[in-house]
């Protein structure tokens, strides 16, 4: 799904954007189906031949295994990026966790990056790669790598990536001009 970058409070120099995976969903509902697997074994409790141990590990694999996976997986279905004249704010899933605020004081540039791979990040959510710097990938396609200084980068998928970078770029311009 692609949403279109919108102006808020009608100022010119605020960007904002997101992107959306609805793979994820599936990937969450494995993780649900693991905790009510988890929650089952122990409510039925060990039949009369099975000894009680098996059936605590089972318990807490099934329970770790599925809060593990459902919400390391519910909090990358999106992401949303906003840009202002203060800084870059990204923040993930339905709560905003997790986040990274990038002041802009500490933003040298931003490219586009027109191909953003998760087989490249080793996978969807934040990522860390020693060559590449942090990202956050929720979904192939274009996105946004923001130049840190000291060879340090940070990446973000996110629709209209282009514009994220334009409105970063103006306002590196605006904050040098002062």
């Amino acid at each position: 799904m692609t949403h279109a970058p919108r102006p808020e409070n009608g100022a010119s120099q605020v960007w904002t954007g997101r992107a959306s995976n609805r793979m994820q969903w599936v990937l969450a509902a494995m993780g649900g189906a693991c905790l009510a697997l988890g929650i089952v074994l122990a409510v039925e409790g060990p039949g009369p031949t099975a000894g009680l141990a098996p059936l605590v590990m089972s318990v807490v694999g099934c329970l770790a295994v599925g809060l593990l996976v459902l919400f390391g997986t519910v909090a990358f279905t999106h992401v949303r990026v906003r840009v202002d004249r203060e800084a870059v704010d990204v923040r993930c899933g339905h709560i905003g966790v997790p986040r990274r605020r990038i002041p802009l004081a500490e933003v040298s540039g931003a490219q586009l990056a027109p191909w953003i791979s998760p087989r490249s990040w080793g996978g969807w959510g934040y990522r860390w790669r020693p060559e590449k710097g942090t990202a956050v990938v929720v979904r192939r396609g274009p996105g946004v790598v923001i130049d840190l200084g000291g060879g340090h980068c940070f990446t973000v998928t996110v629709d209209d990536a282009e514009g994220a970078v334009r409105t970063i770029r103006e306002l590196l311009g605006l904050a040098s001009s002062r």
